[in-house]
């Protein structure tokens, strides 16, 4: 933003130019903002608005530009996603005009949605499923068919909002494209806003990555503590993965083990439980064990309510 300064030094010199810098404040005097600021301040008298020309002058050419916004990533003000404000103070006889910085709402509903989203950690999801954040009306009106699950879910949230963290999560079980990520980043999201942390896993590239955290005991130990320790963890696509031993008892089993009883965990899915139930208790390392894969399920189907998600394959198609 051009400065009273840098504005003064394109005027012409000697006498023109006193008589421009006289019209000039003669026009700030004349702005309604200043006229405000006058009423509010009687004290505020010709002499001290010549002293602090320049802070008035910012005042006034911030406040134009903030009620023109062209966006907070083009804003013009010097201190981007700020406004000055003035404030007249009086000691003695002597009448100061101090300025300082204040936030717009835009930056500070972007500094909102940045900590929002900085409790959420996205494991192979994309983030714009994350980061959309449609209104509650609009996910109900997308598609009626799935109007009894997106009841659901809002109802979770609602009780997570109002009695706190739940001790059961959610499976939402239904075929592709139904929108059961979105719905699940969409609680993340609302959660989030109240100060719960969460955690979205896209369970076929995950698995596949856990094998090469295998040799890199730190890192997979701080990616399970994290996934153990998260508000609201969301195992998403599961059933989809290549399963094996290693994964399914001493990662998923753990992580399982740990947050039943302490911390609800989410899932969406292809499978129905008894199909989920048939994809753990095989391997292609050693085929059948039914057992663990009971115990598996075992750690999943009491803590958890069922929803079933119906509705049109969206995938591919564009919003309206």
């Amino acid at each position: 933003m051009e400065s009273l300064g840098e504005l003064l030094k394109s005027f012409p010199s000697g006498n023109n130019a006193l008589q421009q810098a006289e019209r000039l404040m003669e026009e700030l005097l004349r702005d309604p903002l200043v006229e405000r600021l006058q009423s509010k301040h009687p004290e505020l008298d010709r002499g001290t608005i010549r002293v602090n020309l320049n802070r008035v002058y910012q005042y006034v050419t911030e406040y134009r530009n903030c009620s023109n916004c062209p966006g907070l990533d083009n804003c013009p003000n010097d201190f981007q996603g700020h406004y000055t404000l003035l404030s007249c103070d009086v000691a003695g006889d002597l009448v100061q005009l101090t300025d300082r910085k204040v936030a717009c709402k835009k930056l500070l509903a972007r500094q909102s949605e940045d900590q929002i989203r900085g409790r959420i950690r996205s494991f192979y999801v994309d983030e714009r499923a994350l980061s959309q954040g449609y209104s509650a009306d609009e996910i109900v009106s997308n598609d009626l068919e799935r109007m009894k699950a997106v009841g659901q879910v809002l109802n979770y949230i609602e009780r997570t909002k109002e009695q706190g963290l739940q001790r059961e999560g959610l499976y939402l079980a239904g075929l592709f494209g139904t929108g059961k990520t979105f719905l699940m980043c969409y609680l993340l999201h609302e959660l989030a806003k109240e100060g719960f942390t969460g955690a979205i896993v896209y369970m076929p590239e995950f698995v596949e990555d856990l094998k090469s955290l295998m040799f890199e005991p730190a890192k997979l130990k701080e990616t399970v503590d994290l996934m153990k320790e998260t508000d609201l963890l969301i195992f998403d696509d599961i059933g989809a993965e290549n399963l094996n031993p290693w994964v399914r008892d001493h990662v998923m089993g753990a992580i399982l083990n740990y947050r039943m009883n302490r911390k609800p965990t989410f899932y969406t899915s292809n499978y129905d439980m008894d199909a989920l139930e048939q994809h753990f208790s095989f391997t292609n390392k050693d085929g059948d064990e039914l057992h663990k894969g009971q115990r598996i399920m075992d750690r999943i189907r009491p803590y958890v309510d069922i929803v079933h998600v119906t509705g049109h394959n969206k995938r591919g198609k564009k919003r309206p």
